[in-house]
């Protein structure tokens, strides 16, 4: 198997790509919002779009590209047939060669770079598969992209009993501080060692101006509902829909996920005044705490 889907390698994935929009204010703007990135350097009549977003240009949309080539799709089909139907992405790198400014007509190539040996995951058994998509603006070299994924057929797992299993967070050397916090029952947000700037989610570097020095501030804990939505589906063991999720906008003015507490979801509002509290959740995998936040009396009002 193996030494069939290494005959692959270096074989077209597509081929004169061309981008479905050209570099544009709108998508730049909405990507900033969404990432919380306020950098002027993404703004105004001399704006450049964020060096990240080097793949969204290159992406095919809910409706696909039309130039994948044979050899990706017979790469695919392989795997599928030999059982390997699921794929779950696992990691990216990115080179820069030029900014991409608004207007710019973006074209690429795509090449299977590599085909893993068989590899056992949690996840289950299968391929690791690279590609790597070369970008170009106005027909100069403009980045790369690589692009990673897992196709592996999923481990089987033994059925369990009934359990009310909260999921637990995922901690990394990034955010290992904020739950460590969290165990406290403090809320940390990290401040810019350089520029002062507050940022949450916890991040390595600063979006303001790139600085790796930090610290943390302790949130007051004050903060209203900037949005929310209500959760039906899907279901999960550990939570009984519908419940309401919120984007808490805290006094210190970053934003934080949570679950929204103290009054029946069908009456969160925007704007409404909630305050922070931690909630402990026990089961088999043992003690884990969460930040929440409570609607205050009468803010439902």
């Amino acid at each position: 198997m193996s030494v069939r889907l290494k005959a692959y390698e270096g074989c077209p994935a597509a081929v004169g790509g061309v981008g479905k929009d050209r570099v544009n204010e709108p998508m730049i703007r909405h990507w900033c919002e969404a990432m919380g990135d306020t950098n002027p350097a993404y703004a105004g009549p001399d704006a450049v779009a964020p060096p990240t977003m080097l793949q969204a240009w290159t992406m095919g949309g809910l409706s696909g590209h039309s130039g994948r080539s044979k050899a990706y799709d017979e790469l695919f089909a392989v795997l599928d047939e030999a059982g390997y139907t699921s794929v779950v992405a696992t990691d990216c790198e990115q080179e820069y060669l030029r900014p991409l400014r608004p207007g710019d007509e973006i074209t690429f190539d795509s090449v299977i770079e590599s085909v893993s040996e068989r590899k056992t995951t949690k996840l289950g058994t299968g391929y690791f598969v690279t590609t790597r998509t070369d970008v170009r603006a106005g027909g100069e070299p403009a980045g790369t992209h690589r692009f990673r994924i897992l196709k592996y057929a999923p481990a089987r797992r033994e059925p369990k009993g009934p359990r009310s299993r909260r999921p637990h967070p995922v901690v990394n050397r990034d955010n290992a501080g904020f739950w460590q916090g969290v165990a406290r029952h403090q809320l940390l947000i990290q401040r810019c060692g350089d520029c002062g700037t507050l940022r949450f989610p916890w991040l390595p570097g600063c979006s303001a101006c790139g600085s790796l020095e930090w610290d943390t501030v302790e949130a007051s804990g004050e903060g209203s509902v900037y949005s929310y939505v209500v959760m039906h589906h899907p279901r999960f063991e550990a939570f009984a829909p519908p419940y309401a999720v919120g984007l808490i906008e805290l006094a210190e003015g970053v934003r934080i996920v949570s679950n929204v507490v103290g009054v029946p979801y069908d009456e969160v509002r925007i704007g409404l005044p909630v305050r922070l509290e931690f909630a402990r959740f026990d089961d088999e995998d043992g003690e884990l705490v969460l930040p929440v936040f409570r609607v205050l009396e009468g803010g439902e009002d």
